[in-house]
């Protein structure tokens, strides 16, 4: 029946079908993304789950502890601060996380269950942005008190110098023990708080400009009101066990990209 119309009807009839096959594709692939939710503390992303440990508030000495012998300098000053309540990622944020939102991988190391690297904390706050608005919710990174408190194990703290251990090759893969590449978050042991990854893997950006810190008692700081740094913790597969302690601080600009650099979701 269609031939009889000739070869310019059929090519045009075809031209329509496939047009209707990529509008169908289009439509799946918005319906895919339609899938991301937030629901009972677990954020779903399509078959991914990312649950999010509450953490209970309380005070703590900030820049070290009196049950860890050794401070360094770039502690800065031991203070007292106080948080309040809030939730943490139990991982660093995964590659298929970064690919299911933002539609690309821009990892070194290619691996779904590996936390997605090389993003800058402005990468880090397009993502939010738009996990946000996917989900009605209020995610973001996690101030610098709140990450140490939680890396610390929050209430429940032990007093580690690592987060989880006295031993990084139980919590962390650093650079001694990562043969120079991330690996599955979740891998080692987790801390007091059942978060895993807090020592090493990949540093994890926190929302704080960086500055000096104050020797006065604080609650719930935020860090200068600008700078030139923002605060980066946690150590990575990159750098040596010192770097993995919950109370060492690094900084770089926040449009710094690194192959070591990722980030963990707060609430």
């Amino acid at each position: 029946m269609l031939y009889k119309y000739g070869n310019h009807t059929f090519r045009r009839y075809m031209k329509n079908k496939i047009v209707v096959v990529i509008c169908a594709l289009m439509c799946l692939n918005l319906n895919a993304k339609q899938t991301i939710k937030y629901k009972a503390g677990i954020l779903c992303i399509n078959d991914i789950e990312y649950p999010m440990v509450n953490v209970d508030g309380g005070r703590f000495y900030m820049g070290g502890s009196l049950i860890q012998e050794d401070i360094f300098d770039n502690q800065d000053t031991v203070h007292i601060v106080s948080v309040n309540n809030f939730r943490i990622g139990k991982f660093e944020v995964t590659q298929e996380m970064w690919e299911a939102v933002m539609g690309s991988n821009p990892s070194n190391f290619k691996g779904p269950k590996r936390p997605v690297d090389s993003v800058s904390w402005n990468d880090c706050l397009s993502f939010i942005t738009k996990l946000n608005e996917l989900t009605g919710q209020k995610f973001r990174l996690p101030t610098e008190a709140e990450w140490e408190f939680a890396a610390m194990g929050g209430k429940k703290s032990k007093g580690y110098k690592y987060s989880g251990s006295n031993n990084p090759d139980e919590v962390a893969w650093h650079k001694n023990n990562s043969e120079y590449l991330t690996h599955d978050v979740g891998t080692k042991l987790p801390n007091e708080l059942g978060l895993f990854d807090m020592s090493g893997n990949v540093h994890e950006w926190c929302s704080d400009w960086y500055g000096n810190y104050t020797s006065c008692s604080q609650i719930n700081p935020k860090g200068p009101s600008d700078g030139s740094y923002k605060v980066i913790r946690g150590g990575s597969w990159l750098y040596d066990i010192l770097a993995a302690n919950v109370s060492y601080r690094f900084l770089n600009p926040p449009t710094s990209r690194f192959g070591c650099f990722g980030f963990r979701l707060c609430l």
